[in-house]
Parts: structure tokens; sequence; C-alpha cells
């Protein structure tokens, strides 16, 4: 399932459901340890007139978004059936490791009733789902979750009083669905400690007026010991639930409205989609420099595996859209990571955890009995383009300084020895869509784009040998591309050339983006322009909803039916960016500012996915996709920095 509101502080990252239900609980790291199972649902219920209505029961009208401009959540819930209305506003206080909900819950019937509120607790400490302890404490009225240094502790109060009832008990063991079943005749056991695979439940209830509601504040806290917890709940008694979360929402407008974009000629949803898409953004990283490719849990892929990584091309373009939105903390965090990462051959691998640590691969080391590197070289190439793109914006020199000869000068020389001296090409690695294992133009393009950003940082502290090495390279290489993988006779660059040399023929946009964006041919090449109509006629087909397939003939997640693959957001977007880096009027821009209400159009509350059903616009695969978010935000910066150079209201909405 999609996760449609995701709240982080760069420690802790918990993401809600579409029914404001919590799916994933992320501690200390920003996508390590996910502290949910899969099957797992932290429920609420509420339990009026007899019966139980948990919020996911399909009885409830659900609407979930950001506050505006803020890392807030909020959770409007209604029944009518029961003539119940939720409205709940939940944070990640940003200072520390506390979750908190201010849950509003109004009696919509003419006549006083007695309401109970039922809230459960599904861990699955530490990614292993055995061996965990829930208890009572009497001591601090609240219901601890442990195992080892990881410590949850449950609680809140209403009317400032402590829950009124809980039970503990197995959760899918020992033939047990859960406590939380034990809660639906509105009675709970008060079984105060259960150890293996368990749940908590903890409740409230009392007589609320016709057309009025209770108030309560629920938090979880998360430690490594019984003591942090504890010192977490003096905290928030100390400050007061309502100041944290108004203290969180004032941060978050703060840190957002740092940005300079002026909106013109964008509707107020596109807007407000920006600022969400940097709040995603931000959500995804980790205060060590690891930037999420998606923390959505529930979407699971090939080999039961996650986006629950740090893939170094999603995460640079990702720092990049945070350079030009004026987070530069965020996005020198990133490179010092990259820069922790790069072996000592000078490349980065596949993917990596939070901790630095390798993430999980599918790509060979041996292929037909022959060694080769596991690596998409991209993603080293690109961490010195973002890198120098960092730079232009932040001036923050000393940095530049102190990672030159461990990062740029070694991988630099890693791009140019991974050479084919007879093509004048780089060796094979896999593709960006890691599909394909070749040259492909992407590739090729940023390992271009990566060796004039090594010649600019060379040049400018003065290392003049290396500045000349690095861009005779450069330019060697620009031209092997035009010579090898520009198709004279079809008017595009080819996909890729395989490792035997074999050229795939197929449309793909990342050929035509790669070759723009990184200066092997300049916008407004006529080349470039015939590509582009090429393209878009190709890589649109079929696609009823509008937007871009990634190449033709896309099989990854697709639905079926004539579309040559599904519309993802990305290749939407870049063929967007396109369009504003050629445009020449007013006019030429409103055009650009369809594309721009189109991704508006189809993200649901406030989320971009990786890809949508071509026939219907429903999200697919992972969802939120911090790189969509990404490329949204570039666009966004880069239409409104066009429309400025127009004459257009240059005034910040």
């Amino acid at each position: 399932m999609a996760r449609s509101m995701v709240l982080g502080n760069g420690n802790t990252m918990v993401c809600l459901d579409k029914f404001g239900q919590v799916r994933d609980f992320y501690f200390p790291y920003v996508g390590q340890e996910n502290h949910i199972g899969s099957n797992q649902i932290h429920k609420v219920g509420v339990f009026v007139d007899n019966k139980m209505n948990w919020i996911d029961n399909g009885e409830w009208k659900i609407d979930l978004r950001f506050e505006r401009n803020s890392m807030v959540s909020k959770t409007e819930a209604l029944n009518e059936g029961a003539k119940i209305y939720i409205e709940s506003t939940d944070i990640v206080y940003n200072e520390k490791n506390i979750f908190l909900r201010k849950i509003v819950l109004t009696n919509k019937d003419s006549r006083m009733r007695n309401i109970k509120i039922f809230l459960n607790q599904q861990f699955k400490i530490g990614d292993t789902n055995h061996a965990d302890t829930a208890y009572f404490s009497s001591t601090i009225e609240s219901i601890i979750h442990y195992k080892g240094r990881r410590v949850f502790l449950v609680g809140g109060v209403c009317d400032n009083k402590p829950f009124q009832d809980y039970g503990i008990g197995f959760c899918g063991a020992e033939g047990k669905e859960g406590v939380w079943k034990d809660a639906e005749d509105g009675f709970l056991s008060k079984n105060s400690i259960e150890h293996g695979v368990v749940d908590s439940v903890i409740s409230w209830n009392k007589d609320v007026p016709a057309n009025d509601s209770m108030v309560l504040y629920y938090w979880v806290v998360v430690g490594e010991t019984y003591r942090d917890v504890c010192s977490l709940l003096e905290y928030i008694f100390e400050k007061s639930p309502e100041h944290l979360l108004e203290s969180t929402k004032d941060f978050w407008q703060a840190w957002t409205n740092q940005v300079e974009v002026s909106f013109s000629g964008l509707s107020e949803k596109a807007k407000n989609l920006f600022y969400d898409s940097l709040l995603v953004m931000r959500a995804h990283s980790d205060d060590r420099g690891g930037i999420l490719a998606s923390a959505d849990s529930g979407n699971v892929q090939y080999g039961g595996d996650t986006y629950g990584y740090i893939w170094p091309r999603d995460a640079c373009f990702t720092a990049w859209s945070f350079d030009m939105a004026g987070f530069y903390d965020v996005s020198k965090r990133f490179y010092a990571f990259a820069n922790d990462i790069l072996t000592e051959e000078g490349y980065v691998l596949h993917k990596y955890q939070p901790d630095h640590s390798l993430g999980s691969s599918w790509h060979p080391w041996v292929k037909d009995g022959k060694r080769q590197l596991a690596i998409q070289e991209d993603e080293t190439a690109i961490l010195l383009v973002g890198l120098w793109e960092h730079y232009i914006r932040a001036k923050d020199l000393e940095f530049i300084e102190s990672i030159y000869n461990s990062f740029i000068k070694k991988a630099a020389d890693f791009l140019i020895r991974y050479k084919d001296i007879h093509t004048g090409l780089p060796l094979p690695s896999y593709d960006l869509w890691e599909e394909k294992y070749g040259v492909s133009v992407f590739t090729a393009s940023l390992v271009y784009g990566g060796l004039v950003s090594a010649s600019n940082f060379a040049k400018t502290l003065g290392k003049e040998a290396d500045a000349l090495k690095f861009y005779s390279e450069a330019e060697i290489l620009r031209k092997a591309i035009m010579t090898s993988l520009w198709n004279e006779g079809g008017k595009y660059f080819f996909k890729l050339i395989g490792d035997k040399l074999e050229k795939d023929e197929k449309l793909d946009a990342s050929s035509f983006y790669g070759s723009f964006r990184f200066g092997i041919l300049s916008p407004d090449d006529p080349r470039m322009k015939e590509a582009f109509k090429l393209l878009t006629v190709k890589l649109g087909r079929g696609i009823n909803i509008g937007g871009f397939a990634r190449y033709e003939g896309d099989n990854y997640s697709h639905v079926g039916g004539e579309s040559t693959g599904n519309p993802w957001f990305v290749t939407t977007l870049w063929f967007t960016q396109y369009k504003i880096a050629i445009a020449s009027s007013l006019f030429d821009l409103g055009e650009v500012a369809k594309d721009i209400e189109w991704v508006a159009k189809f993200a649901k509350s406030g989320m971009l996915s990786e890809q949508l059903n071509p026939l219907t616009g429903e999200p697919l695969s992972a969802s939120p996709l911090t790189w969509s978010h990404a490329e949204y935000v570039r666009t966004v910066i880069e239409y409104d920095k066009k429309m400025k150079s127009f004459g257009a209201s240059k005034t910040k909405v």
C-alpha cells in the first residue's frame, strides 16, 4: 500500500497510510531500521453504540494532507453511519524522537453518547519479529515495547488523565490475530505483560454531548534505553504537547519560507505540491547524509526487497534540487556521505543503507565467466556534477578543498581509467534503469559532465595539470559519443551499445535527457529539437492520461493495454525541463505550466509515486518516490527562473 504521508526529523521517520494509520516507524536512521512489519498496522478504532468502527473498515470518508507549508499531517475522517468525526494533527517533533498526535473526536449525533477511542501498537522491533516484550508501567502510566537497545514508550492524556484501559497480547502468534481483537467488544483485558510477537492497545472513553468533542494527545517516543524514553516523557510534560505541535509547525513553515519562488501562472495546488515536495525530500534525508529513495515499505519488489536504500544517483538528483532551493546544509551532508562511501578505486557501488553500509544488489561480479565491476558508472559521475552545482551556489570552498583528493580527483581518475581505448567510450556498466549492461548514452553523457566538473574544481583550486587532463578527456569522450551513439539515420541517440557492441535502437528518455542536461549537445541544437519531437510521440503512445514512459516497450509494472509503458513523473518532468530550456516566450512557458499542473493533478495527498497507471492515473510502484518530488521542485524552480527572465512577476507568493 502506498504511503499517504511521511513525517520525519532526520533520525526518526513515520509513514502513514491512506487511513492515517502508522505503517512505518524508522529509527535511528531515516530508512533503517523499520520497527513495523509489512503486515502490521497501528490501528485506530472508535467504539460507540455497541459497535467498533476501525478507521480502515471502508465506512469512513478520509482526507489526509500536509498543513500548509509544514511537515504537520492533518487527517479528517467522517463516519456518517456512526455519526463520528475525527480530526488528527500529527508530527514527528523536529528536535527529539517523539511522534505526537492531537486527536479531536466529535460526536455528530443529536444526543450525548459514551465514546471510546482505541489506539493499537504493532511493532517488529529491529526488523525481526521475535523476542519483543511489551508491558504496562504503572510508575509512568505508559506502555513500554522493547528489544535490546530499542525502546518505545506509548502514552497520552485526555483531560490531563492517562489512558483508562489497556491490553497486551500476542499478535500473529499462538493463533492470535492481536490484542486489538480484544477491543472489539469495547473492553480490554488489562493483561500487563507479554513477550514474543506482541501488540498493545490503549483506550480512553468519555460521555460526549451532542455536537461536542473530546480531545486527547497521544504519543510514541523512542530511544535506546528506558532512561532515554522516560526523559522524553518528562520533556513532553515540561513543554506540553500543544507546544510541541505548534513549535514543529512553526519550524517547518520557517524552513519552507526560505525558498524564493514566485509561482507566476501556477495554481494553488501546484504551489502547495512544491512545498509538499520539499518536505517529502527532507523527511527522506537522514541527518548523517543519506537520502532515501522511498520509505514505502509496502512496495515490495523482486526478491521481496523495497526501495528503502540510498541510490547515489537518485540521491544526488535530490541533493541538486535542495541546492537549487537553497538548502545547502542538507546537500552538503549528502556529499560528505558520498565521500565516505567512495571505494579506494574511485567508484561507488549500486546502493547503500543510511548507516553507510552496502545495500542489497542484483548486479553480478562475474558475467559469462568473466569478471566485471558490478556498478552503474553514472552513479559515480553524477556525484561530481552535483557537487559542482552545489559549490557554485554554496561557495563552500573549504569543504571542496577538504575532499578534492579523497573524492573529486579519485572519482575523476577512475572515470578516465574506466574507458575503452578503441572507442573512447566508457567501459560497459549497468544503465540507470538497472536492466541493461552496456554503454548507455545517459551514462556516457554523465561521465562527460563529471569530467568537466572535475576540471572546473581543479581550475578553481589552482591545479592546472589536473584541470587540463580532465577537460581533455571530457572532449575526447564527447566526440566519441557523437561518433558511436548518435543515430544519424533516425536522428536520435541510441539507447545503448551492448557489451558485444550491438546497438539497442529503442528510444529512451534518458538518452535524450542526458545528452542535453550534461552538455553533449545544446538544447537549441536542431538535432535535439528533432529528437524531442520523435520521442514525445513514441514515448507517449497509448498513454491516455498524458505523461511519458521511460523507453519504448517498458514492461516494469506495466498494467497492459496499448501504451508503450507507464508514465513516470521523472521522465515526464525531464521533457518539461527541456521545454523550459528552449522556451523563447511567455506563450511557451504557458505550455510548461500545463505540464506542471498535470503533475499536481495526479499527486495523492501531496505524494508523487514512481509511475502511474496509463489508463486511470492511479499511482504505481513506490509512493512517495523522493526522485519524483526532486524533479518537480527542480522543474518549478527552472520555470520560475525563466519566467523572471521574461519579465514576469518576481514577487514571492
